[in-house]
This record gives C-alpha cells, structure tokens and sequence, in this order.
C-alpha cells in the first residue's frame, strides 16, 4: 500500500493501510525461493513480512530560517511488494506413523471422536486428521493421523512432502505396524528412514510402536513377536493393540501419555541402523 502524500499545514501523510492476514497456529511463511521467513508458533503473534508504504513528510520538515512556509511536501512512498507461500504444519502431541492400511485412521476414530474416511485401498486419508484423546482426570493431548508414508516419500513419491511436514510439529511419534506384515521390524526401520532423510531431527523425537490388528494372532504368537521385536529395537515401548476389538487401548493412551511428559534427556537419540541387519 502507498503511504500518503505530505501536505500544508504541517500535516504529515498517513503510512499505508495494514492488510491483516490471520492464520493458524503453525503456519510457516516462506518466500517463492522456499526460504523460512518466520513460524507462527504464539496465539495472537503479530510479525510484519512486508512493509507498507510511508507517509510523506509535510511542509513543515522542510521550514529553514530563511523559508519558514515551505511551499512543497514529501510524496508518500510506495510499500514493499513480496510473493510468500504459506505452509500450515499441524500441531499436535502424537503423530501417527505407518504405511497405507496399517490402521492409523481406525485407531484415531477409536481413540477420539474423529471421524476420519476409512476404507481398505492405499491412500483414503489425503489430509491429516485431528483428535482429541481423553485420559485421566480431565486431561487430554491431540493425536494427529498423518496420511500414509510410502517407502521413497522423502523424495517425493506418492504426496511425501505433503504429508512428512505434518510429523515435525509432533511431540510423540506412534509408528503403527499389522500383525501380519512379512518383517514387522524392517518396516519400522522403512518408515523411520524416511523420517530421516526428510528432516534428521525427527530422530531425536519420543517414539513408540503399535503392533495392530493384534486380535489376528494368539497369546503364544503374540509373545514370540514381542521377544523379537524388542531384541532388533532396543530401547523400544511396543503395545500390541486390537481398534477391532480395543484391545489394550487403554494401556495404549497410557504409554503415550508418559511418552508426552517424559524428560528430553531420555529422548531416543540412536543412529538408524543398517536396513541390512533386519
């Protein structure tokens, strides 16, 4: 916007009228480069991204001793002009990380009162969806069921850098497995290299593993795959869980809830290892 022209009377220009555009929590303003210029992270948070235009300075600025009632003003200035993109990253506790199918938008259906587009064919979540789960004692934390990874989503196969900047927001990562993949474990370590090599810090992010569909396989089985599981991801929090049946659903919210409030010192922090070795 221009800002107005200086005028007589020692009146100054008025600076260009503020256009105001109001976005979400976790907005990201970049430039048509991509560049960052800032993260909207605060309620109510006010960041200028382009100047306007100023006002010009009246007749009286430019009194001297020998010209006391000037006979010009200052024309008002032309504001700045910028192309931005803005990017929104959802800002939940828990993201739910899996491949197509593996149970995300059924869990999230179980867990709160989403009611998020569920079906048996790749790729029926195309946006994130948002609950809220409630725990004990009127607490509650939001789950975020990110649309499914596929392996090379890093690089942009399927709609990856749609869906993997949904996950950087998230304070807990639930990475969600069926019973009846063919290698559970080496799934797991598929979605967590993707992660990876989409942004590195989300290594450093709390992570835990649901086993679903549970309800497949029997106590003996269910045993056996835990005993495995733990031996190839150390250090790991694995609930195997039924949205079928609710099985350890509870149990679930629980682990997910000490995951929210557990210390960053105790943050898994621990290279990936080779997708050789599973």
């Amino acid at each position: 916007m221009y800002g107005q022209n200086g005028g007589k009377s020692r009146s100054a220009g008025a600076d260009g009228k503020d256009t105001v555009i109001e976005v979400p929590l976790g907005t990201v303003v970049k430039d048509e480069n991509q560049h960052c210029i800032c993260e909207v992270s605060k309620d109510e948070e006010e960041i200028i991204i382009v100047e306007g235009g100023k006002g010009g300075k009246g007749n009286w600025h430019f009194r001297s001793s020998v010209n006391q009632t000037p006979k010009y003003a200052q024309e008002g200035l032309e504001g700045e002009t910028k192309k931005i993109i803005l990017e929104l990253k959802l800002l939940a506790d828990v993201g739910l990380v899996g491949f197509p199918n593996s149970g995300k938008s059924t869990l999230l259906s179980v867990m709160t009162s989403a009611k998020p587009k569920i079906a048996t064919y790749e790729f029926t979540t195309l946006k994130p969806n948002l609950g809220f789960v409630k725990y004990h004692d009127f607490r509650s934390f939001v789950m975020a069921d990110i649309p499914g990874i596929i392996e090379g989503a890093s690089k942009g196969r399927g709609l990856g850098h749609h869906f993997l900047r949904h996950i950087e927001r998230n304070s807990v990562l639930l990475f969600l497995v069926p019973c009846d993949a063919s290698d559970i474990v080496k799934q797991y370590y598929i979605l967590l290299r993707e992660l990876e090599q989409h942004n590195l810090e989300l290594l450093h992010k709390q992570r835990l593993l649901a086993i679903t569909k549970s309800d497949l396989i029997d106590n003996e089985l269910e045993s056996e795959m835990r005993k495995e599981i733990e031996q190839k991801i150390p250090q790991m929090t694995v609930t195997f869980i039924s949205s079928f049946t609710k099985k350890r659903i509870t149990t679930l919210k629980e682990n997910l809830w000490r995951g929210i409030n557990k210390s960053t010192k105790n943050l898994l922090r621990s290279k990936v290892p080779s997708l050789e070795d599973h």
